[in-house]
């Protein structure tokens, strides 16, 4: 197994447009890329480029260029592949949901010939590669766009074999640890600022996942996500009493 496959890139929050930065381990087979942001208020064009490197003179190859334009009243993307300074023929996908001071979530998924690209949780387009997503090893996001986060996501790296769509099983890999359901002690507690980062697969037919905070004397908060309503729902504990329960609708990201 590759090693490079088994590295989880943090995510990166609230970049700088232009920006530009490295993909760990370049861009393979069944990874990832979520992009939450906001389309400005006057925007033209935004893009977002999947690179064979960062170089400007002479300009890098772009194996993946995804162009939302706004100009006219047919929002689309324009879709197309940079190869020794010269762009290929472009493809063009209308229907565009996105609008002037739109957010946005966008997620690529990266196959064996293709990304597939949802917005929001809907999905929106296949593009195929034109140069080896091997070479791939630069994010680019560049234009009339504001970006809160972007997550490295990967696939069960313990299955040999890929299917076409990343494999809904636990990820247990071979670990009696890992089984559900699982604890672990924060041996340093918890302190404003600290994040937990949680990753995982959900099974093939799933209804609900609950992670939980707890104490010695009671559990202060609890979140489940569920699979039925499409729904997060957290509670907090008060003392020996649950407060008022919260619920979030938000889509989870789901390929046809």
């Amino acid at each position: 197994m590759d090693p490079m496959s088994l590295l989880l890139q943090p995510p990166v929050f609230y970049p700088v447009v232009p920006y530009a930065c490295t993909i760990f381990g370049g861009l393979q087979y069944g990874r990832m890329i979520l992009i939450q942001g906001r389309v400005t208020s006057d925007a033209v064009r935004f893009q977002i480029d999947f690179q064979c490197g960062c170089s400007t003179r002479p300009r890098s190859d772009i194996a993946i260029h995804f162009n939302p334009r706004f100009s006219s009243s047919d929002a689309h993307v324009i879709c197309n592949t940079l190869c020794r300074d010269k762009w290929l023929d472009e493809q063009k996908f209308s229907g565009f949901p996105l609008r002037r001071g739109n957010s946005f979530v966008l997620l690529f998924l990266f196959l064996a010939d293709k990304v597939k690209v949802s917005i929001s949780g809907q999905h929106f387009l296949d593009f195929s590669y034109r140069l080896p997503l091997r070479d791939v090893d630069t994010l680019g996001i560049y234009g009339d766009v504001s970006v809160k986060e972007v997550s490295f996501l990967s696939t069960n790296p313990y299955h040999a074999e890929m299917t076409e769509y990343p494999l809904c099983q636990p990820l247990k890999p071979g670990n009696s640890d890992l089984t559900l359901p699982l604890s672990r002690p924060l041996p340093m507690g918890l302190s404003e600022g600290q994040m937990i980062l949680v990753r995982g697969l959900v099974t093939e037919n799933p209804e609900e996942i609950t992670f939980s905070l707890k104490s010695k004397n009671n559990t202060p908060f609890k979140l489940t996500a569920s699979f039925k309503d499409n729904s997060l729902c957290y509670d907090y504990s008060m003392g020996q009493s649950w407060g008022e329960p919260q619920k979030i609708h938000t889509p989870f990201f789901v390929f046809p």
